[in-house]
């Protein structure tokens, strides 16, 4: 019988390449697409996070044109939302607004954010992940707690 030697850094490095990867998010804007990994991701508990404050994405998007945006499997099946700031046409700041909580009860895997006014400035836009934990705030209602957080920055300078 003979017998084959394998080297213990190549076991190291497949054992490297099996690690999962943190899901990214797809954003796409007037006609340019980008991936983004999470800023912050943690486990089930929003627990142990990996912080990445530089994984931001960055798409130029004009004044009242849709965000589409879109998640893989695993985080679809789970509860998740966005959040997004605004101006509007005077450039006001607006209050965030937050579309409707996804649930794994029907996976959403795909979502079209289109601001309040045609008008309106699309600012930042964040996709949360919630994680098991829950927390009571000052007025005594309770917050799921972000497991996972990606982030879409807005380029909105004038195109010449």
């Amino acid at each position: 019988m003979r017998r084959v030697l394998i080297p213990v850094s190549l076991l190291v490095l497949a054992g490297c390449a099996a690690a999962p990867t943190d899901p990214e998010v797809t954003f796409y804007a007037d006609g340019r697409t980008i991936n983004v990994r999470p800023s912050q991701y943690c486990d089930l508990q929003s627990e142990n996070c990996d912080v990445t404050p530089d994984a931001v994405g960055v798409l130029r998007v004009r004044p009242g044109k849709p965000v589409q945006i879109s998640v893989p499997g695993d985080l679809a099946d789970t509860a998740w939302s966005v959040k997004f700031t605004y101006r509007n046409a005077q450039g006001e700041p607006q209050e965030p607004l937050r579309s409707k909580l996804f649930t794994e009860r029907e996976p959403r895997y795909a979502y079209t954010l289109v601001l309040p006014n045609p008008d309106d400035q699309l600012e930042s836009v964040e996709v949360q992940q919630y994680g098991a934990r829950i927390e009571s705030s000052t007025t005594g209602a309770f917050d799921f707690v972000a497991r996972g957080t990606w982030v879409l920055s807005v380029d909105d300078r004038p195109t010449h």
